[in-house]
Parts: C-alpha cells; sequence; structure tokens
C-alpha cells in the first residue's frame, strides 16, 4: 500500500546488478542508479597497488595495473575511492572480511555508459565482483500525526498519579489490557496484544552497554525523552573536523550522518517525516522519567539502565541516497559497537501486485545475494565482527522491517534467514492490513493499523491517532514531542527493542550468547497468534487520505503460519535465563608500553564488587586501577598466568600476552 511508510531500496533488475554482466538479460527497463560511478571488489594485489599508488591510499586515477588502467584511461576515470573510511582499530578484521578490497570507481559518463563501463570490469580478471551504486528511495511523503500539546498536558495531568510516564496508558503496543477500541459491543484489542513489557521489566528495563544503531532519518538528539539515552563517542567533539578517534569519521559524536559525509546529523529538513526519532522513541526512550512516553528498553531512570541509541544517518529530507551510504552505515554500526541493527527499510515484496508497486524485488536469497554482493558483505560483516567473544552477544543481530505491500512475502535483505524480518499486528493480534507476511517472515510485532480502526474516529482521536503507534518526534512536527505512525517499520523497532532488552538481561546475569543463539531464542519465545486469524478483517483502504469510503476485507485464513509468533519480551528474558553459558575474564593482549583497559565487573556475578588482580610475572606486565577499570600495561615481550579475585569470593585465571607490535585494541 502506496501510503504506509515503509524505505525502500529502488531494485535493479537489470543486468548491471550482477559480477559478471555479461551472463544476464539485458531487456528489463532500468530502475535509478548512479550514472557516473560504479562499485568494484578488486582482487588484493591490485588493491595493494592503489594504496601504493594514493598519497592516503584512499583516492586515487590510476592502479599501476597495465590492464586495468587501459580500461580507467578510457572511461575517462576521475577518482578511485576505498568504499570504506580506514578505522584503525577495526582495520585488521575490515582486511579479514574482504571489505577492504571494495572501491567506489567515477568515470565520465559522457564518455561511456555505465553498463558498458561495468561489462569491461566484468571481464578483467583483477576484478573479483561489481555492483552499481542503486538509489535509495523512500515510498512516503507524508509526517506523522502529531499529539497535540493539550492531549500531552490532559495526559499528564490525568496520570500523574498512577505512573511516570503520563502516555504510557496510551501505548497498547507496550502493555493491553484488552480495553481499547471498544464500540456497539464490539472490541477490536485483545489482552496482552502487545511485546509484553510488563513482566519483563521486573527482569531488566535496558542496560548501557547495549547499542542498537538506528540506520534512518536524522534522530532528535535533543529530544528530552531521548537524549540521556543517546550513544555518545566520547572520543570525538560535535562538529569537529577533525578524527579525533581515528574511526574514519570527523566528529561523530552521536553516530554519524552518511547522506552528507558529516558528523552533524540533522532531523529538521522539512521533508523529513520524523521517522527515525520515532523509531528511537520505541526502542529507548527514557522511562520512569516524568515525561512523554515509555519505551521497551529505555530503563528505570537510574545510572547505568536504558540501552543506548546510535544514530546512522541514511536518509534526509528528500535527498535520493544510495546504497553506498547504507552499507557504510552498517559497518560504521559493527565497529563503533552496535549489536543491534535496527533497518525500517528493504526491497519490494517479490509478492507484490505490481500495478501498485512497479517491479518486484528479489524473489530468492541466491537473486539478492547475487545482486546486491556489497550489501550482503556489509550485512555479513555486521552479523559476524559487531559485538565480542569476550562480551555479552559475539556477532550482530540485524532486524528489518518485513515490508507494506500486503504481499505474501517479505522483502530482502530481511528475508534472509540469517535476519529478522518483522511482520506487523494490530491491537487484536490480528494482522495489519499492509503487512507483508508469508515466505522469509521471521516474527510479528505490534505496528499499528489505521484503516482497521476507522469506525473508533470521533471528535477527540482522528484517523492518523486511533490504533497507531505513540512515540517520539521532533518539536517542528510535533510541538508536543509525540505523535502516532504506522507500519512494518513500526513493528520493526519493537523488535529491536526486544533484542536490546534480552541481551541486557544477559549483560546482567553475566552470561555469553552468540548472535543466532539470541535470533533462536527469541523466535521459540514468541507467542502463537493463527489462532486469531479466523473469517475476515473489515477495514477502509487510505482511509486518512480519502476517508471511509472504500471498504475492504481481507481472509485471515491466507495469514496461518505466514506472520510468525508474536514477540514476547517476558518470555524471550525467561529463555535467556535458562540459557547461555558464563562470561569469562579474557586473556589480555597488549603491546610493549602500551596499556588496555577492562572492566571487571562485566564478568563476575554481583554488584559493587572490588577486585585484585595476582600477575606471576610481574616483569611482563602491570595492573593498576582507574575508577572501575584496570588497566593492563606490557612491559616485555613474553607471556605470563595472572589471577582476579572478586571481593564476593570468585576468582577467575586468565593469560597477558606482551608482543611488540600489538594494537590498542589487543589483537596481534
Amino acid at each position: 500500500m502506496k501510503s504506509r511508510l515503509f524505505y525502500i531500496l529502488t531494485l535493479l533488475l537489470i543486468f548491471v546488478s550482477c559480477s559478471r554482466f555479461e551472463e544476464q538479460s539485458a531487456t528489463v527497463a532500468p530502475a535509478p542508479y548512479a550514472e557516473d560511478e560504479l562499485l568494484v571488489k578488486f582482487t588484493p594485489q591490485v588493491a595493494q597497488m592503489i594504496v601504493q599508488a594514493g598519497v592516503d591510499g584512499s583516492r586515487v586515477t590510476r592502479s599501476g595495473d597495465i590492464e586495468l588502467d587501459e580500461v580507467l584511461q578510457t572511461i575517462g576515470t576521475c577518482a578511485i575511492e576505498r568504499v570504506f573510511a580506514v578505522d584503525i582499530s577495526a582495520e585488521e578484521r575490515t582486511v579479514e572480511s574482504g571489505l577492504d578490497l571494495w572501491y567506489v570507481v567515477r568515470f565520465d559518463s559522457s564518455k561511456t555508459a555505465v553498463e558498458d563501463v561495468a561489462r569491461r570490469f566484468a571481464r578483467l580478471g583483477q576484478v573479483q565482483k561489481v555492483d552499481v551504486n542503486r538509489t535509495v528511495k523512500r515510498n512516503y511523503t507524508h509526517r506523522a500525526t502529531p499529539l497535540s500539546q493539550s492531549k500531552l498536558e490532559g495526559a499528564m495531568a490525568a496520570t500523574r498519579a498512577t505512573t511516570a510516564d503520563p502516555l504510557l496508558p496510551a501505548q497498547w503496543n507496550l502493555i493491553n489490557r484488552g480495553d481499547l477500541f471498544v464500540k456497539d459491543g464490539v472490541i477490536k484489542s485483545v489482552k496482552d496484544a502487545d511485546v509484553q513489557c510488563q513482566g519483563a521489566w521486573e527482569k531488566s528495563t535496558g542496560d548501557s552497554s547495549v547499542i542498537v544503531a538506528v540506520l534512518d532519518e536524522g534522530i532528535f538528539v535533543e529530544h528530552p525523552d531521548l537524549l540521556p539515552n543517546m550513544w555518545v563517542n566520547e572520543g570525538e567533539t560535535l562538529r569537529s573536523d577533525t578524527d579525533a578517534d581515528g574511526n574514519g569519521y570527523k566528529g561523530d559524536v552521536y553516530g554519524y550522518n552518511f547522506v552528507h559525509q558529516s558528523g552533524k546529523i540533522v532531523w529538521d529538513d522539512v521533508y523529513d517525516s520524523g521517522h527515525g526519532t520515532h523509531v528511537a522513541g520505541v526502542i529507548s526512550a527514557v522511562n520512569n522519567n516524568g515525561i512523554g512516553i515509555s519505551s521497551i528498553a529505555g530503563g528505570d531512570g537510574g545510572e547505568n539502565s536504558g540501552v543506548k541509541i546510535m544514530c546512522c544517518q541514511i536518509f534526509s529530507g528528500n535527498i535520493a541516497t544510495s546504497i553506498l551510504s547504507t552499507v557504510r552505515a552498517i559497518k560504521y554500526a559493527a565497529d563503533n559497537g552496535a549489536v543491534v541493527l535496527q533497518c525500517s527499510w528493504g526491497y519490494v515484496s517479490p509478492c507484490a501486485n505490481v500495478y501498485d508497486w512497479g517491479a518486484a524485488g528479489f524473489g530468492t536469497k541466491e537473486e539478492w545475494i547475487a545482486g546486491s554482493p556489497l550489501e550482503r558483505e556489509a550485512l555479513e560483516y555486521f552479523t559476524h565482527y559487531a559485538g565480542s567473544a569476550n562480551g555479552t552477544v559475539e556477532g550482530g543481530i540485524a532486524v528489518f522491517a518485513g515490508g507494506n505491500e500486503s504481499a505474501a512475502a517479505a522483502g530482502y535483505p530481511g528475508a534472509a534467514e540469517e535476519y529478522i524480518s518483522v511482520a506487523a499486528t494490530a491491537a487484536d493480534f490480528t494482522p495489519a492490513v499492509y503487512t507483508n507476511y508469508g515466505t522469509g517472515t521471521t516474527i510479528s510485532a505490534p505496528g499499528g493499523d489505521q484503516d482497521y480502526y476507522y469506525e473508533y474516529v470521533d471528535s477527540e482521536h482522528n484517523y492518523g491517532e486511533v490504533g497507531c503507534i505513540l512515540s517520539t518526534l521532533p518539536y517542528h512536527i510535533a510541538a508536543s514531542g509525540y505523535g502516532y505512525m504506522e507500519g512494518t517499520s513500526m513493528a520493526c523497532p519493537h523488535v529491536s527493542g526486544v533484542v536490546a532488552l534480552g541481551i541486557s538481561y544477559a549483560a546482567q546475569l553475566r552470561k555469553h550468547f552468540t548472535a543466532t543463539e539470541i535470533k533462536n531464542l527469541l523466535v521459540q519465545s514468541a507467542v502463537d497468534i493463527d489462532s486469531y486469524f479466523v473469517g475476515t478483517k473489515r477495514y477502509c483502504r487510505y482511509v486518512a487520505d480519502v476517508g471511509p469510503i472504500q471498504p475492504m476485507q481481507i481472509n485471515m485464513a491466507d495469514y496461518r503460519g505466514g506472520m510468525g509468533g508474536q514477540v514476547n519480551a517476558e518470555a524471550f528474558l525467561a529463555a535467556i535465563e535458562g540459557a547461555g553459558v558464563d562470561m569469562r575474564f579474557p586473556n589480555i593482549y597488549v603491546a610493549t608500553d602500551c596499556e588496555m583497559a577492562v572492566a571487571p565487573a562485566r564478568y563476575f556475578k554481583g554488584d559493587n564488587q572490588t577486585f585484585t588482580v595476582n600477575i606471576a610475572d610481574t616483569e611482563v606486565a602491570s595492573v593498576t586501577k582507574s575508577g572501575t577499570m584496570l588497566l593492563f600495561k606490557g612491559l616485555k615481550s613474553g607471556s605470563t598466568a595472572a589471577t582476579i579475585t572478586a571481593s564476593g569470593g570468585s576468582s577467575q585465571t586468565f593469560t597477558i600476552t606482551v608482543r611488540r607490535g600489538a594494537n590498542d585494541n589487543g589483537w596481534l
């Protein structure tokens, strides 16, 4: 459905989307992509030659390889630039993954068409893969429905004595008591048709060590309900024009704006919808602060509670962005500590109505891998390298919106089994009338359904409010700072938030999981909702745009077995409690005359403990305390055993290895 909020990577189905272009048909009409650049994966030998040919190893016009340079000269190459910025601390794994081999080749499109350039590259032995830089678009231009200031003030007055967050009673998506949307004896809400936050919050409200990267519009980071839970890069200065921490990005305090290639996050463009801010609020608006909404993993108002939101801006106003921005954001998230990737975007479902949506998206995982190789490799990097073998979670979890085309298959990339694809439900467990379902769908979550609740509009509520998701918004969109949206792109952050809450609980329990284990526990703990798919569901299509003049219905039986279960935070945290392995204090790798900081409390159960460390060979390494951290310093090359003991009585042994040439993060 065209009015739904769901970001679309415009799918290129022509012959320039594969690593061997001559094998593809050229008869399909093209979709938007950059005409004057290609994304090329060279062999390691050629990539090394490019590095040697450039002053800074990132931007040159010739490679040093005779055969390749002939092609570059013919097409009028103006620049060869590495796709991914050099992050000093992550360069070793970047090389290991092969992402360092991807380059943007910019050329004079007046000399040669991009399709011809792609063919020439594909024939070269020096080239492994070629991809086009597709345009990334949104199919939604409308803003959210704002909550009026008077309604906010009324909610604050009415709920001040019963809840710390005055808008929580309106958040059926978090706590649904089954008493909403009642008219003429018909109730369109079901008790517990939510994400089961109330029980989950008794175990965890979110831990500040967990970071969720939101790939979306810019987030209004100064929103009072968001600012305390924004991730902050302590090594950078806001709006700085230098890269102080060496991660390849200047001034990236709250994240990075990959649209404008700037550390300044932008959320107030006249064409922005407020979507990034809305998504962030669902995941981690500050809880128990006396204002606004509650969130899934926003903490309890105490110190170190509430998961952190990293802003990876890939949309801004009406500027069309590209796959290049998206893959950079994915890698940035992994390299800067995020373990959950929140992605309310994807390709059109392969089963989408062509009349409404144009060309359908990738039909199989194999088609997606062949047609979007750089995107695939970036996501593999996140799922493999995010987190830590010594941390709470090893690997990253990527969560995608399933799509809003009312189609019987989720869109890629989320439909691939490595990721989580989210369908949307209403307040009575029924499928939202716009949601994709079926093949590739992993799980469901509340997403809102204004077309279904058209009968409940009155003088106090309009079509954009009833049955939709309430969350944070920028002030230029809603003076109150809050408002409503709907879509699988709203269901998606509910799952991201629950995943982050589960990882938070694991951190509190000092347990370790792999990303795959987290994903499996999430799915296994979901609520079976197929029993609610009975008869037909009546709705009015595009009710917010044209009013209740297009009555339609869907057959509920079509959705059975196609929505996954509904995400259940309480059951998920219970599953976390009974699984995983106890965390162990890590072995230390440090260079001579360098220090490595470790937070010992992460590895021992119990709070407010003190720690002592005994190093067998004090000529190899030493240790000092700095606040809550232990600083291990390499003194001379060698290895030594060590023991750490907590004041609670438990102790663990580990090894300290000191080598000349180890870098700051311990990689040898």
